[in-house]
């Protein structure tokens, strides 16, 4: 109507609330690196659902799916009230958006691979395999996490050392200084936070 009385042609504006990212507090943007891309592949897709907090669950359930705000309501009531454990409410809604983007049996897949990695304690199949000649000289390992991509930096792979985010071949790596050599075994499996696999084999 505005826009009418000041000779413009008239305009219908349309406002939406944002949705937070992974983090709970930014808007979901791929810059910030908060977000869950429509073309991740399932299992990432489901990994990273299931790390969004309980809270902000409910804001995905309802900005993001179909679900009625009827039965969103009545779910979370259930939560609240111990009748429903959130981790289930989360994979419904895991399940859900991998079927919207990909597929029901994709959807299905990633769900038995989650409780493989961290139900079970298994390393999925088709983890990245990385061959290196052997170490000429020692290498600090944070170095070698930014390089392999498992961190975005040095100082990122640091911090995760020192929040006891990495293992290799099972064992928790404590020093931030660890270094590889020639002296490595030959096969590692490393591990960075609960969903980043990396095997390096040095021959």
């Amino acid at each position: 109507d505005i826009m009418r009385e000041y000779g413009l042609e008239p305009q219908v504006v349309m406002t939406l609330p944002l949705l937070e990212g992974l983090d709970g507090a930014e808007k979901m943007s791929k810059s910030l690196g908060n977000h869950i891309g429509i073309t991740d592949a399932p299992k990432e897709m489901f990994g990273k659902i299931m790390s969004v907090s309980d809270v902000l669950m409910w804001k995905y359930y309802t900005l993001l799916t179909d679900v009625s705000r009827r039965t969103i309501d009545e779910m979370r009531a259930r939560c609240d009230a111990e009748k429903m454990n959130p981790r289930d409410a989360k994979v419904g809604l895991a399940k859900m958006l991998i079927s919207y983007f990909h597929s029901e049996s994709a959807a299905l897949e990633a769900e038995e691979e989650f409780k493989n990695i961290f139900s079970k304690k298994e390393v999925p199949d088709d983890i990245e395999v990385r061959t290196l000649s052997p170490f000429a000289a020692p290498v600090h390992l944070t170095k070698l996490l930014a390089e392999w991509g498992l961190a975005k930096s040095v100082s990122e792979a640091r911090r995760l050392v020192e929040q006891g985010g990495v293992e290799m071949n099972g064992t928790r790596v404590q020093d931030v200084n660890f270094s590889l050599d020639a002296s490595s075994p030959k096969e590692m499996l490393f591990k960075v936070g609960k969903r980043r696999f990396l095997r390096v084999i040095l021959k």
